[in-house]
């Protein structure tokens, strides 16, 4: 299969930090399984997660829960550099981890950190994607630049975001 082969089954996410949400964690997780749901029903069973905290983070763990149901369900992680996560609470280490030591694939997408590691992963993410499912509430941020990536290059995005 060729690259662009296997990229028509693949789905990456994008979305906020939860201090930057006016959505519950609840309401977040719930509006993603449906999203995930609607993309395996579409045809699409790989999933990417950037792997940051709030949206990536409770979309790998739901895509890691269907995969015990469905084995044809992959999650491939794309952490912007090793070492991402030690600056965050030990509990969002803790899940990091987890999900990291499930994961189907992980890539370290840059060697170390630098300003432009986030854009350049979420860049990555979309160009080995066919779908995007977003979590975003319109503002500027890494979020946005990746929804105007992905409109640029002909990717489309789902934007699950409600305001509550």
């Amino acid at each position: 299969m060729t690259e662009n082969e296997m990229r028509m089954h693949r789905v990456c996410f994008t979305g906020h930090r939860p201090e930057k949400l006016n959505m519950t964690e609840g309401k977040v997780k719930s509006a993603l399984l449906t999203a995930i749901m609607q993309a395996i029903q579409d045809g699409f069973n790989v999933f990417i997660s950037g792997m940051a905290r709030g949206v990536d983070i409770w979309a790998a763990e739901i895509v890691l829960e269907l995969r015990e149901e469905n084995p044809n369900i992959k999650l491939i992680c794309a952490s912007p550099y090793e070492g991402f996560e030690k600056q965050w609470s030990i509990d969002w280490q803790n899940q990091y981890n987890e999900i990291m030591r499930k994961a189907d694939l992980v890539r370290y997408i840059c060697p170390k950190f630098s300003y432009g590691s986030y854009q350049v992963r979420n860049e990555w993410m979309v160009n080995h994607s066919a779908r995007v499912i977003a979590v975003w509430n319109g503002e500027k941020s890494g979020t946005k630049n990746t929804v105007i990536y992905a409109e640029k290059n002909n990717v489309p995005v789902v934007n699950i975001y409600k305001d509550e």
